[in-house]
């Protein structure tokens, strides 16, 4: 079972204002935790780095196959950012922008897609799910993973903001 972020963080003596981790102390003023580089739950360190490069794999081969099987590179442009539109569901709360922000950018959809567009030879298919298999990868690189329903910047790839060492 997966951990949850925050709220173990939280249990752990850390708590998070605004994006960031901190230590939180009974009766003091919360203190960035300079100790702490990862939630539990996410990864960190050489594990973190491992993740990213398997974006950028990602990414990489997918911009390979669609050069070769593409539908132009207009349409790759115009879809590129499709899955981003996901966070407005942030605008009905956390929970609900985590959850759709999380079905946009797994791979599971994606490669559903590319699975349906060679079982029914509908290039179109393959089209959109390379360029979503590119998205989620270029999104992985830079370190956006999928998200915590606690927070928008608490991903399984670590925290997002100021205070993550990338």
């Amino acid at each position: 079972m997966a951990v949850a972020g925050a709220s173990v963080a939280k249990a752990a003596g850390f708590g998070l204002l605004g994006a960031r981790l901190v230590r939180l102390d009974a009766g003091r003023r919360p203190q960035r935790a300079a100790q702490v580089t990862a939630l539990p739950g996410s990864a960190a360190g050489g594990v973190r780095t491992l993740l990213r490069l398997e974006g950028l794999a990602a990414l990489t081969l997918a911009l390979a196959a669609y050069a070769q099987f593409g539908a132009g590179w207009g349409w790759f442009a115009l879809l590129f950012l499709l899955p981003d539109l996901s966070f407005a569901a942030y605008l009905a709360g956390p929970r609900w922008g985590a959850a759709a922000y999380n079905a946009a950018h797994s791979y599971l959809g994606a490669l559903a897609l590319l699975a349906a567009g060679v079982l029914v030879a509908m290039p179109g298919l393959l089209a959109v799910g390379l360029v979503w298999c590119a998205h989620i990868g270029f999104d992985r690189t830079l370190g956006y993973g999928l998200k915590y329903s606690e927070g928008f910047g608490l991903t399984h790839l670590g925290c997002i903001g100021q205070s993550d060492p990338w």
